[in-house]
């Protein structure tokens, strides 16, 4: 650990167990059911349907999701809970573009095919017990928080636009002061359904009936057969090793493939010979970042519909061929191009037993689409946004695909052990900002708090960013408190900007497993994540 640096939150720990989501009362909940004997797949489950209700903006029932899953002693999986294009959503139908609001933006939700899926599996608490806690926030209100207040300010114009958002997340039309009650009845209901009739009734029962009446009503392409097709996945993690850890992913069209390509490269390189916060050693971390991005374009998509050299890509061989390309002393022009032939909310849940998940959960943007379906409460998602249009392009609109997803969750083994799991929110600054933390803990020693507490930097190409036109410039973004950094930078090529802390890319949340047992929980203090243990 590194004693020099200071961090503004107590490093949580306990030995038993321990939780970091985006919100305190998700947390509280996740820790309630550890206490009451559940594991962290329970735990999963409750956090998520939570988060759905006092974090509305970054996810939900309308939303998808990735889940990093170990349990001691077996072979790790990952659960691939996202959502289809619906089959009306073709090309032509997008002809003029493809809106980054409103109802046609939304495509299949996943999310609760994928928890009802791990409760299948691997749920030892009842399904009733776990939706239980977001059914009471739901029906009795939360308190709007600093972070909520912000992000509806910025979302008022899609969500006055759809009467059931307006109502229920806004007050009066306007963004609601921090300590009002945020109550949502409806969904509730919708809740208390779920708990009863579990994904079923969701994708395919009465629900799913008044579901997809709604979507249609509103305008929406989401139709009653598309939610009926609707099925997770379990998948294989995909890994690389850095520095003696196993670094597992969720695999496409999760691009957590990109993170693992950005640490392949940067395992060639000396990078504790550098200050963290130095010009020299952010340099050749943007530097890796844009060639792995470069790949990113060229393969990121639904595997179902294109063979992605995986194998290749996470190769010794081709990281260094790609590290041999980076220049120490001058940036690269590497726009996003490929070849043709959000907001988000992330959390962690580590047991008694060293079972743990890596969870991520997503409507895309802020509120999403903006539009609440009807009186199901189900505010939808505008995934649809991520489609790129162009003949070749392999993340083009297809129905019944899935779109390429921003959305990663890693998780970190050494000797055959659990050592931690992380992420963050933040679309294409994802990936961007667990490479940062994972490099903070693993190279430099920082403990969880330290790591998610330190200033960060997220780089852009031209053509990188992931919702629809996917335009964007060359710019280096550095928090203030790497404003030192910002000369030597400049100096090396990078067109730099300097801002005050970021709030998007910067909810990380954290959990390190000592060799002793101990659970080590980090939370950021950019928006409302908070960290329990016990």
């Amino acid at each position: 650990m590194h004693p020099a640096l200071r961090s503004h939150r107590p490093l949580i720990m306990g030995r038993r167990g321990a939780v970091a989501t985006n919100h305190p009362v998700a947390t509280q909940a996740g820790l309630d059911v550890l206490r009451a004997g559940g594991t962290a797949v329970d735990a999963t489950i409750a956090v998520s349907l939570l988060l759905g209700v006092v974090e509305p903006a970054m996810s939900g029932l309308g939303g998808d999701g990735f889940f990093n899953i170990h349990l001691a002693g077996r072979a790790g999986f990952c659960v691939n809970a996202t959502g289809a294009a619906p089959q009306s959503a073709t090309s032509e139908a997008y002809r003029d573009g493809i809106p980054v609001a409103g109802p046609r933006s939304t495509s299949t939700p996943g999310l609760l095919a994928g928890l009802a899926l791990l409760h299948a599996r691997h749920g030892t608490l009842p399904w009733p017990r776990l939706v239980a806690p977001a059914i009471e926030a739901a029906r009795d209100g939360f308190a709007a928080t600093h972070a909520y207040a912000h992000f509806a300010g910025d979302c008022l114009a899609k969500l006055r636009a759809s009467a059931p958002s307006a109502a229920r997340f806004l007050t009066d039309g306007a963004a609601p002061a921090p300590g009002a009650l945020v109550v949502q009845p409806e969904l509730a209901e919708t809740l208390e359904t779920i708990a009863t009739e579990g994904a079923e009734g969701f994708y395919r029962g009465r629900l799913a009936a008044r579901l997809a009446a709604a979507i249609a009503a509103a305008g929406g392409m989401v139709s009653a057969a598309d939610l009926a097709a609707c099925t997770a996945e379990v998948q294989a993690p995909i890994a690389i090793p850095f520095r003696g850890f196993e670094v597992r992913q969720t695999p496409p069209n999760s691009t957590g493939f990109t993170f693992l390509q950005m640490l392949a490269i940067l395992d060639r390189f000396d990078l504790a010979a550098h200050d963290l916060d130095s010009a020299a050693l952010i340099h050749v971390m943007v530097e890796a970042k844009k060639r792995a991005f470069l790949d990113r374009e060229r393969w990121g998509a639904d595997p179902r519909g294109l063979d992605i050299p995986l194998a290749r890509l996470l190769s010794a061989e081709y990281a260094a061929k790609q590290a041999a390309r980076i220049d120490p002393h001058r940036a690269a022009d590497l726009p996003v191009r490929p070849d043709k032939p959000s907001d988000t909310t992330y959390f962690c849940v580590v047991d008694a037993a060293g079972n743990a998940v890596s969870a991520i959960q997503s409507i895309n943007s802020a509120f999403g689409s903006g539009v609440t379906a009807g009186d199901t409460g189900v505010l939808l998602n505008n995934r649809m946004a991520y489609w790129h249009l162009e003949d070749g392009h392999p993340n083009r609109l297809r129905p019944g695909m899935r779109v390429r997803h921003t959305m990663n969750a890693p998780m970190v083994f050494k000797d055959g052990r659990l050592w931690g799991v992380f992420g963050t929110p933040g679309a294409d600054n994802q990936v961007q900002v667990n490479l940062q933390v994972m490099v903070a803990m693993a190279v430099f020693g920082l403990d969880p708090q330290q790591a998610l507490e330190m200033p960060r930097w997220t780089s852009n190409q031209p053509g990188q960013p992931a919702n629809y036109p996917h335009a964007g410039d060359a710019v280096l973004t550095l928090e203030a408190g790497l404003a030192g950094a910002a000369t030597g930078l400049r100096g090396l090529g990078h067109l730099v900007k300097v801002v005050p802390p970021l709030e998007g890319p910067c909810s990380v949340e954290a959990i390190r497993v000592l060799d002793n047992g101990v659970r080590m929980a980090g939370s950021d203090p950019r928006r409302d994540g908070w960290a329990a243990a016990y």
